[in-house]
Protein backbone atom coordinates (compact mmCIF):
# COMPACT_ATOMS: atom_id res chain seq x y z
CA UNK A 1 0.00 0.00 0.00
CA UNK A 2 2.82 2.43 0.87
CA UNK A 3 4.47 1.72 -2.48
CA UNK A 4 1.20 2.44 -4.29
CA UNK A 5 0.74 5.75 -2.48
CA UNK A 6 4.32 6.84 -3.27
CA UNK A 7 3.89 5.94 -6.94
CA UNK A 8 0.59 7.81 -7.22
CA UNK A 9 1.96 10.91 -5.47
CA UNK A 10 5.06 10.93 -7.68
CA UNK A 11 2.90 10.60 -10.80
CA UNK A 12 0.65 13.41 -9.58
CA UNK A 13 3.63 15.74 -9.08
CA UNK A 14 4.95 14.98 -12.59
CA UNK A 15 1.54 15.66 -14.15
CA UNK A 16 1.11 18.95 -12.28
CA UNK A 17 4.59 20.17 -13.24
CA UNK A 18 3.86 19.29 -16.87
CA UNK A 19 0.56 21.19 -16.65
CA UNK A 20 2.35 24.27 -15.31
CA UNK A 21 4.83 24.09 -18.21
CA UNK A 22 1.97 23.93 -20.72
CA UNK A 23 0.15 26.88 -19.15
CA UNK A 24 3.35 28.95 -18.94
CA UNK A 25 4.14 28.21 -22.61
CA UNK A 26 0.62 29.18 -23.70
CA UNK A 27 0.94 32.42 -21.79
CA UNK A 28 4.18 33.23 -23.56
CA UNK A 29 2.80 32.54 -27.03
CA UNK A 30 -0.40 34.44 -26.31
CA UNK A 31 -0.74 37.64 -28.38
CA UNK A 32 -1.87 39.54 -25.27
CA UNK A 33 0.92 41.67 -23.76
CA UNK A 34 0.44 41.48 -19.97
CA UNK A 35 2.01 44.90 -19.37
CA UNK A 36 -0.22 46.65 -21.90
CA UNK A 37 -3.22 44.76 -20.55
CA UNK A 38 -2.52 45.94 -17.00
CA UNK A 39 -1.48 49.55 -17.71
CA UNK A 40 -3.78 50.28 -20.63
CA UNK A 41 -3.15 51.66 -24.11
CA UNK A 42 -2.28 55.14 -22.81
CA UNK A 43 0.76 54.03 -20.78
CA UNK A 44 4.08 55.61 -21.71
CA UNK A 45 7.08 53.65 -22.86
CA UNK A 46 8.89 54.38 -19.60
CA UNK A 47 5.97 53.10 -17.54
CA UNK A 48 5.81 49.92 -19.64
CA UNK A 49 9.54 49.26 -19.18
CA UNK A 50 9.30 49.84 -15.43
CA UNK A 51 6.29 47.51 -15.09
CA UNK A 52 7.95 44.85 -17.25
CA UNK A 53 11.00 45.00 -14.98
CA UNK A 54 8.83 44.85 -11.84
CA UNK A 55 7.02 41.76 -13.13
CA UNK A 56 10.30 40.10 -14.06
CA UNK A 57 9.37 39.89 -17.75
CA UNK A 58 12.76 41.24 -18.77
CA UNK A 59 14.48 38.09 -17.49
CA UNK A 60 15.22 34.96 -19.60
CA UNK A 61 12.17 32.75 -20.24
CA UNK A 62 13.64 29.75 -18.42
CA UNK A 63 14.32 31.88 -15.35
CA UNK A 64 10.78 33.26 -15.53
CA UNK A 65 9.35 29.72 -15.60
CA UNK A 66 11.31 28.53 -12.56
CA UNK A 67 10.32 31.69 -10.71
CA UNK A 68 6.70 30.99 -11.65
CA UNK A 69 7.05 27.37 -10.51
CA UNK A 70 8.64 28.40 -7.21
CA UNK A 71 5.78 30.78 -6.49
CA UNK A 72 3.01 28.21 -6.99
CA UNK A 73 3.44 26.40 -3.62
CA UNK A 74 3.08 29.82 -1.94
CA UNK A 75 -0.13 30.49 -3.86
CA UNK A 76 1.47 33.04 -6.19
CA UNK A 77 -0.47 32.66 -9.46
CA UNK A 78 0.32 36.12 -10.80
CA UNK A 79 -1.77 39.27 -11.11
CA UNK A 80 -5.10 39.37 -12.92
CA UNK A 81 -5.09 41.79 -15.85
CA UNK A 82 -8.80 42.43 -15.41
CA UNK A 83 -9.27 42.81 -11.62
CA UNK A 84 -5.73 44.09 -10.86
CA UNK A 85 -5.61 41.74 -7.89
CA UNK A 86 -3.60 38.56 -7.23
CA UNK A 87 -5.27 35.60 -8.93
CA UNK A 88 -5.05 33.65 -5.67
CA UNK A 89 -7.11 36.38 -3.96
CA UNK A 90 -9.73 36.21 -6.71
CA UNK A 91 -9.88 32.43 -6.50
CA UNK A 92 -10.29 32.59 -2.72
CA UNK A 93 -13.44 34.64 -3.36
CA UNK A 94 -14.91 32.39 -6.05
CA UNK A 95 -13.74 28.87 -5.13
CA UNK A 96 -16.07 28.37 -2.10
CA UNK A 97 -19.16 28.83 -4.28
CA UNK A 98 -17.89 26.33 -6.85
CA UNK A 99 -16.65 23.92 -4.16
CA UNK A 100 -20.05 23.97 -2.46
CA UNK A 101 -21.83 23.39 -5.76
CA UNK A 102 -19.44 20.55 -6.71
CA UNK A 103 -19.73 18.90 -3.30
CA UNK A 104 -23.51 18.78 -3.41
CA UNK A 105 -23.40 17.71 -7.05
CA UNK A 106 -21.23 14.71 -6.13
CA UNK A 107 -23.65 13.81 -3.34
CA UNK A 108 -26.61 14.03 -5.70
CA UNK A 109 -24.72 12.02 -8.35
CA UNK A 110 -24.66 9.01 -6.02
CA UNK A 111 -28.46 8.79 -5.83
CA UNK A 112 -29.85 10.45 -8.94
CA UNK A 113 -30.33 9.14 -12.45
CA UNK A 114 -31.42 11.93 -14.79
CA UNK A 115 -32.36 15.62 -14.80
CA UNK A 116 -32.13 18.37 -17.41
CA UNK A 117 -31.24 21.92 -16.35
CA UNK A 118 -33.51 23.68 -18.82
CA UNK A 119 -36.45 21.44 -18.00
CA UNK A 120 -35.85 22.17 -14.34
CA UNK A 121 -35.99 25.91 -14.92
CA UNK A 122 -39.14 25.66 -17.05
CA UNK A 123 -40.99 23.38 -14.64
CA UNK A 124 -39.79 24.20 -11.12
CA UNK A 125 -39.12 27.93 -11.58
CA UNK A 126 -41.23 29.31 -14.39
CA UNK A 127 -44.32 27.09 -14.13
CA UNK A 128 -44.46 26.00 -10.48
CA UNK A 129 -42.36 28.75 -8.86
CA UNK A 130 -40.94 26.30 -6.32
CA UNK A 131 -37.22 27.00 -6.79
CA UNK A 132 -35.11 30.05 -7.71
CA UNK A 133 -33.45 29.98 -11.13
CA UNK A 134 -30.33 32.12 -10.58
CA UNK A 135 -27.88 33.24 -7.96
CA UNK A 136 -26.59 31.68 -4.77
CA UNK A 137 -28.90 33.25 -2.17
CA UNK A 138 -31.77 35.71 -1.83
CA UNK A 139 -30.22 37.38 1.22
CA UNK A 140 -28.07 40.45 0.57
CA UNK A 141 -26.56 40.18 4.06
CA UNK A 142 -25.80 36.46 3.92
CA UNK A 143 -22.72 35.46 5.97
CA UNK A 144 -19.44 35.25 4.04
CA UNK A 145 -17.44 33.07 6.40
CA UNK A 146 -15.79 31.24 7.95
CA UNK A 147 -16.08 28.29 5.53
CA UNK A 148 -17.42 30.03 2.41
CA UNK A 149 -20.20 27.39 2.21
CA UNK A 150 -23.48 29.22 2.73
CA UNK A 151 -25.19 26.00 3.80
CA UNK A 152 -22.72 25.72 6.69
CA UNK A 153 -22.08 29.41 7.41
CA UNK A 154 -25.81 30.02 7.82
CA UNK A 155 -25.92 27.45 10.63
CA UNK A 156 -22.74 28.80 12.25
CA UNK A 157 -24.20 32.33 12.19
CA UNK A 158 -27.41 31.04 13.80
CA UNK A 159 -29.46 31.78 10.66
CA UNK A 160 -31.00 28.50 9.47
CA UNK A 161 -33.21 30.43 7.03
CA UNK A 162 -30.04 31.32 5.07
CA UNK A 163 -29.07 27.64 4.97
CA UNK A 164 -32.52 26.63 3.70
CA UNK A 165 -32.44 29.41 1.09
CA UNK A 166 -28.95 28.33 -0.02
CA UNK A 167 -30.14 24.74 -0.37
CA UNK A 168 -33.06 25.89 -2.53
CA UNK A 169 -30.63 27.78 -4.78
CA UNK A 170 -28.27 24.78 -4.90
CA UNK A 171 -30.85 22.17 -5.81
CA UNK A 172 -31.30 22.77 -9.55
CA UNK A 173 -27.67 23.57 -10.52
CA UNK A 174 -26.33 20.69 -8.40
CA UNK A 175 -28.80 18.27 -9.96
CA UNK A 176 -27.85 19.50 -13.42
CA UNK A 177 -24.15 18.88 -12.73
CA UNK A 178 -24.84 15.52 -11.07
CA UNK A 179 -27.07 14.06 -13.79
CA UNK A 180 -24.46 12.76 -16.25
CA UNK A 181 -21.98 11.41 -13.64
CA UNK A 182 -24.85 9.70 -11.81
CA UNK A 183 -26.01 7.88 -14.94
CA UNK A 184 -22.49 6.78 -15.91
CA UNK A 185 -21.43 5.64 -12.44
CA UNK A 186 -24.75 3.92 -11.81
CA UNK A 187 -24.62 2.04 -15.12
CA UNK A 188 -21.09 0.75 -14.48
CA UNK A 189 -21.89 -0.26 -10.89
CA UNK A 190 -25.10 -2.01 -11.96
CA UNK A 191 -23.26 -4.01 -14.65
CA UNK A 192 -20.54 -4.98 -12.18
CA UNK A 193 -23.08 -6.05 -9.55
CA UNK A 194 -25.02 -8.17 -12.05
CA UNK A 195 -21.82 -9.86 -13.17
CA UNK A 196 -20.68 -10.36 -9.58
CA UNK A 197 -23.98 -11.92 -8.51
CA UNK A 198 -23.45 -14.63 -11.14
CA UNK A 199 -19.94 -15.53 -9.97
CA UNK A 200 -18.82 -18.77 -8.36
CA UNK A 201 -18.01 -17.25 -4.97
CA UNK A 202 -21.61 -16.00 -4.65
CA UNK A 203 -22.96 -19.50 -5.30
CA UNK A 204 -20.54 -20.82 -2.69
CA UNK A 205 -21.65 -18.18 -0.17
CA UNK A 206 -25.30 -19.06 -0.78
CA UNK A 207 -24.50 -22.72 -0.31
CA UNK A 208 -23.04 -21.85 3.09
CA UNK A 209 -26.36 -20.25 4.07
CA UNK A 210 -25.27 -16.60 4.07
CA UNK A 211 -28.05 -14.02 3.68
CA UNK A 212 -28.43 -12.09 0.41
CA UNK A 213 -27.73 -8.83 2.24
CA UNK A 214 -24.47 -10.19 3.66
CA UNK A 215 -23.45 -11.55 0.26
CA UNK A 216 -24.14 -8.27 -1.57
CA UNK A 217 -22.65 -5.91 1.03
CA UNK A 218 -19.83 -8.05 2.35
CA UNK A 219 -18.65 -9.72 -0.85
CA UNK A 220 -20.14 -8.57 -4.16
CA UNK A 221 -20.14 -4.82 -3.55
CA UNK A 222 -16.52 -4.71 -2.43
CA UNK A 223 -15.38 -6.70 -5.45
CA UNK A 224 -17.41 -4.49 -7.81
CA UNK A 225 -16.35 -1.11 -6.41
CA UNK A 226 -13.19 -0.92 -8.55
CA UNK A 227 -15.00 -0.25 -11.83
CA UNK A 228 -17.35 2.30 -10.22
CA UNK A 229 -14.43 4.11 -8.57
CA UNK A 230 -12.57 4.27 -11.89
CA UNK A 231 -15.65 5.77 -13.55
CA UNK A 232 -15.99 8.26 -10.69
CA UNK A 233 -12.43 9.47 -11.24
CA UNK A 234 -13.12 9.95 -14.95
CA UNK A 235 -16.41 11.71 -14.29
CA UNK A 236 -14.76 14.33 -12.05
CA UNK A 237 -13.16 15.95 -15.10
CA UNK A 238 -16.49 15.98 -16.95
CA UNK A 239 -18.17 17.36 -13.87
CA UNK A 240 -15.77 20.30 -13.79
CA UNK A 241 -16.61 21.19 -17.38
CA UNK A 242 -20.29 20.85 -16.50
CA UNK A 243 -19.86 23.14 -13.51
CA UNK A 244 -18.35 25.88 -15.68
CA UNK A 245 -21.35 25.77 -18.02
CA UNK A 246 -24.02 25.35 -15.35
CA UNK A 247 -22.67 28.34 -13.44
CA UNK A 248 -23.42 30.46 -16.49
CA UNK A 249 -26.95 29.04 -16.87
CA UNK A 250 -27.83 29.63 -13.22
CA UNK A 251 -25.73 32.82 -12.69
CA UNK A 252 -23.78 31.02 -9.96
CA UNK A 253 -20.96 33.25 -8.58
CA UNK A 254 -18.14 30.70 -8.82
CA UNK A 255 -14.96 30.16 -10.81
CA UNK A 256 -17.02 29.39 -13.93
CA UNK A 257 -18.22 32.98 -14.03
CA UNK A 258 -14.73 34.19 -13.14
CA UNK A 259 -13.33 32.23 -16.08
CA UNK A 260 -16.09 33.43 -18.44
CA UNK A 261 -15.35 37.06 -17.56
CA UNK A 262 -11.59 36.58 -17.87
CA UNK A 263 -11.54 34.97 -21.34
CA UNK A 264 -12.91 37.98 -23.31
CA UNK A 265 -10.48 40.26 -21.45
CA UNK A 266 -7.49 38.06 -22.34
CA UNK A 267 -6.76 37.72 -18.62
CA UNK A 268 -4.33 34.82 -18.96
CA UNK A 269 -3.10 34.65 -15.33
CA UNK A 270 -6.72 34.21 -14.20
CA UNK A 271 -7.38 31.58 -16.88
CA UNK A 272 -4.16 29.75 -16.00
CA UNK A 273 -4.96 29.93 -12.29
CA UNK A 274 -8.38 28.33 -12.73
CA UNK A 275 -6.94 25.69 -15.08
CA UNK A 276 -4.15 24.79 -12.67
CA UNK A 277 -6.55 24.64 -9.74
CA UNK A 278 -8.92 22.29 -11.57
CA UNK A 279 -5.97 20.23 -12.82
CA UNK A 280 -4.57 19.79 -9.32
CA UNK A 281 -7.98 18.80 -7.94
CA UNK A 282 -8.53 16.33 -10.79
CA UNK A 283 -5.10 14.71 -10.30
CA UNK A 284 -5.63 14.54 -6.53
CA UNK A 285 -9.07 12.95 -6.88
CA UNK A 286 -7.79 10.30 -9.27
CA UNK A 287 -4.86 9.54 -6.98
CA UNK A 288 -7.33 9.05 -4.12
CA UNK A 289 -9.48 6.83 -6.37
CA UNK A 290 -6.45 4.64 -7.15
CA UNK A 291 -5.71 4.25 -3.44
CA UNK A 292 -9.36 3.45 -2.65
CA UNK A 293 -9.34 0.80 -5.37
CA UNK A 294 -6.36 -0.83 -3.69
CA UNK A 295 -8.18 -0.72 -0.34
CA UNK A 296 -11.30 -2.28 -1.90
CA UNK A 297 -9.28 -4.91 -3.77
CA UNK A 298 -5.88 -5.73 -2.21
CA UNK A 299 -5.08 -7.87 -5.25
CA UNK A 300 -4.32 -4.71 -7.23
CA UNK A 301 -0.60 -4.68 -7.96
CA UNK A 302 1.09 -1.90 -6.02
Amino acid sequence: MITLIIKRLAAAVVIIVFLTAVMFTLQKVSPVDPVHAMLGAQASGQEILAERRRLGLDRPVVEQYFSYLAGLPRGNLGMSYRTRRPVSTDLASFVPATAELSTYALLFALILAFLLAIAGILIFYQRLGWLPATGRTSYADAPTGPTGFLTIDGLIAGRPVVTLDALRHLLMPALAVAAVPAVSIGRVLRSSLISGMRSDYVRTARAKGLSERHIVVGHVLRNCLGAALSMTGLQVGLMFSGVLVVEQVFAWPGIGQYMAQSIPAGDFPAIAGVTLLLGVVYVAVNAIVDILQAVADPRIDA
